[in-house]
């Protein structure tokens, strides 16, 4: 059992909902990334999408194009993020840790090499926005064998068919996204949600997260009433834009504490 399908399975026995806060990597710095990590689980995270910086990041908006930015001003490359990963596991052989972002980083390293790295700096999940299904299976018959799962994305568009689809090809979880749009929108209609989380949950075995424009305490405690695992991305970044460089890490760690307690006074 990986490290991401324990985790669901003893929140599931003890009644709550996996807190997945995002972030990239190298924002604001790199030297802040894994004492950001280790604030977030602190915190109460039970899991961390870690963004690998990129100069077209299609599916995020203005907050996490921006962090991209930082990052990439820095020079922060895939290979670097890899290295905090394997840093964060010096102290942390629990927390899972996914990788989120896209293609291209992935295409340049070579996906074996990218396989093995993973593997070596202890990554539990890869999530690739932008492969279409056929990419993304060759990719998974690399990481698989590696104990890496491989993360999926559907939206309120996809079809039946593209559900069973992605059920065939997701571990660890798939990342519903609450609505049509980048990161960061809003107006979430919590019971559609509910509807849309049921019928992927019907045709899929892994847990369902839900991520995309959740911003508050509130609108994460009312998902995690229909949802497996809440994800929590740019408000995170807008706290660190917001901070500075020494303060980022608490500051994170504070808002986290605050979804955390939110979600536990569902149950």
């Amino acid at each position: 059992m990986s490290r991401i399908s324990a985790t669901f399975e003893k929140l599931g026995q003890e009644g709550r909902k996996a807190l997945i806060p995002f972030f990239t990597a190298g924002d604001p710095s790199l030297a802040q990334c894994v004492p950001t990590m280790q604030a977030l689980v602190a915190g109460g995270a039970d899991l961390i999408e870690l963004g690998v910086p990129f100069s077209d990041p299609m599916a995020d908006g203005p907050t996490i194009q921006r962090a991209s930015e930082r990052a990439l001003r820095q020079g922060v490359s895939l290979r670097q993020v890899l290295d905090a990963v394997s840093r964060f596991r010096q102290d942390d052989g629990k927390t899972p840790v996914v990788l989120m972002g896209y293609a291209n980083p992935i295409e340049r390293m070579g996906r074996e090499a990218f396989a093995d790295r993973c593997a070596e700096s202890g990554v539990d999940g890869v999530l690739v926005v932008d492969y279409p299904p056929d990419e993304a299976r060759a990719l998974g018959a690399l990481l698989s064998p590696r104990g890496i799962d491989s993360i999926f994305l559907l939206s309120p568009t996809s079809t039946d068919e593209r559900v069973r689809e992605i059920a065939t090809l997701a571990s660890g979880y798939i990342y519903y996204v609450s609505l049509r749009g980048v990161t960061g929108a809003s107006h979430i209609d919590v019971a559609d949600v509910g509807h849309q989380v049921a019928r992927i949950k019907a045709l899929a075995r892994v847990p369902v997260g839900v991520g995309f424009g959740i911003r508050d305490d509130a609108t994460a405690r009312a998902l995690s009433a229909v949802a497996d695992g809440i994800v929590v991305g740019s408000r995170i970044v807008e706290e660190i834009e917001a901070s500075s460089e020494s303060e980022a890490p608490a500051a994170v760690g504070a808002l986290i504490k605050r979804f955390r307690q939110a979600m536990d006074a569902q149950r």
